[in-house]
């Protein structure tokens, strides 16, 4: 899709739950609602290869994903085989691509912020067009499993169980080819509208080798550009 050494596409969603009894304001999102998080890694083609549901929906995406098993892998350099390639003259590990609510890693690459130059812009244009696929993935998700767009009245302990299994049955669908009705995508459209997704804000920083790798991609994608 125009990104090398890409592993996957990283974002986070809210799904409305019934306020529990006990801790219910940290469940409570910026947009007002009750929620809990799931975080998906998402393929090429639309598919969840790791995924992590049942953080509260105050609790932002940056912190979620530091405290997930995936963040862990990923910083120990066990998640994928170790397959680095040469990007001008640093060494680029396999990367997801992440919003800018994520940190800006050596293996987690994001689109530059505040004002953009035309290779900056470049760069973020080629990250979000990849970028779309995890975006997508939750649309076909929700669209197919309609319950996650409305408020779930199960037990805490039983909703993050249905949202997996929503989630391993997406991929079922996906893999098998089984019919997507368009249909399907308006009335999920309709049914999210009361409950808009919070926006998510940056706050890491970033670190030296990343700045390095992501500048080097930037540049790269600048040289293509010019010989199309």
């Amino acid at each position: 899709m125009g990104f090398p050494n890409c592993g996957g596409a990283i974002d986070g969603t809210h799904i409305p739950i019934l306020g529990p009894e006990h801790q219910g304001s940290q469940y409570i999102n910026r947009k007002g609602y009750f929620s809990m998080v799931l975080q998906a890694l998402v393929d090429h083609k639309g598919r969840f290869t790791n995924i992590n549901v049942g953080w509260p929906g105050k609790v932002h995406d940056a912190r979620v994903f530091k405290n997930s098993g995936l963040f862990r892998r990923l910083q120990q350099g066990v998640y994928f085989p170790d397959r680095k390639i040469t990007v001008g003259d640093v060494e680029m590990p396999k990367v997801i691509l992440g919003d800018p609510a994520y940190p800006l890693m050596p293996w987690l690459m994001k689109p530059y912020t505040g004002a953009l130059d035309t290779e900056k812009e470049l760069f973020s244009y080629r990250l979000s067009k990849c970028r779309m696929v995890v975006e997508c993935a939750f649309g076909r998700l929700k669209a197919r499993w309609r319950s996650l767009l409305t408020r779930s009245d199960l037990s805490p302990k039983n909703i993050p169980i249905v949202i997996a299994a929503c989630c391993v049955l997406h991929n079922l669908c996906e893999i098998k080819g089984e019919t997507f009705m368009v249909g399907w995508e308006v009335e999920a459209n309709r049914l999210a509208a009361d409950y808009a997704q919070p926006d998510t804000r940056a706050i890491r920083r970033s670190q030296r080798d990343a700045l390095g790798i992501r500048e080097s991609l930037k540049a790269r994608f600048q040289t293509e550009q010019g010989n199309q």
